[in-house]
């Protein structure tokens, strides 16, 4: 896991590493500066007063790291990052070593000293240098793996919610589907219904009809003249009740 930009130890980090690379320039200044000025003597006191600065920061720093050793996966690290922070406290602790030790040899008597300090100044800044760009390509290998991450959990995303699209789809269908089921259930008793009332019907015309053939029969040829006329003169009175008034 590729620590936060925003991580305590990144920030103070880069404070300490402006304050070494100030030193430096101050410690440079130091050594063009003649050994009998009294500029060199007040450089000194603040070249020494900066290395002690410097120096408790680094410490305090390698306290928190040793704080995180405890429990690296609380604070969102691994001990690969554990080492690269300890390997960069130890250079910062070296490159102020050198500039403390020249500052305080002098430089009258350690001329040829100052140039080796010098060397191991320029050495220890290629070495954070390299450490810099092991740094810059990890992350940007973090940054890669980060990406391809955010990718594939965009893409399950993305499937979830069609199939949550699909899922709630196959649910309406389902409604619909149970709502014609119970509608084809209903015309079904209403059709199994009407089709009892009009066998009740049927019955009850056919014993109207037996009982009218069962009466004519009886009344003869004279009655049933008389009840045609019954039947016409009520026929004619009904009429005028309907159409007339």
């Amino acid at each position: 896991m590729m620590p936060s930009a925003q991580d305590p130890f990144y920030v103070v980090k880069e404070e300490i590493q402006e304050s070494i690379d100030k030193l430096q320039s101050s410690f440079h200044q130091w050594e063009r500066i003649s050994s009998n000025g009294g500029q060199q003597l007040q450089l000194t006191k603040e070249l020494l007063a900066t290395c002690g600065s410097i120096e408790w920061q680094v410490d305090e720093l390698d306290k928190a790291i040793s704080v995180a050793a405890r429990d690296p996966s609380f604070y969102g690290i691994d001990e690969v990052e554990l080492e690269k922070r300890r390997r960069w406290t130890s250079t910062a602790r070296a490159q102020v070593g050198a500039v403390k030790k020249a500052v305080e040899a002098g430089k009258e008597s350690t001329g040829t000293s100052a140039a080796g300090m010098r060397r191991e100044l320029m050495r220890l800044a290629n070495s954070q240098e390299t450490d810099r760009s092991n740094q810059y390509a990890a992350h940007h290998n973090d940054d890669f793996i980060t990406s391809e991450s955010d990718r594939q959990l965009l893409l399950i995303k993305q499937q979830d919610e069609e199939l949550d699209e699909l899922s709630a789809s196959v649910e309406r269908i389902g409604g619909v589907g149970l709502t014609i089921h119970e509608e084809l259930l209903a015309q079904d008793k209403i059709v199994e219904e009407l089709g009892m009332e009009m066998d009740s019907t049927s019955n009850r015309l056919d014993f109207v009809q037996k009982k009218v053939a069962t009466v004519m029969k009886k009344a003869g040829v004279k009655g049933q003249i008389m009840m045609i006329l019954f039947l016409v003169v009520l026929f004619i009175i009904l009429f005028v009740l309907v159409f007339l008034t």
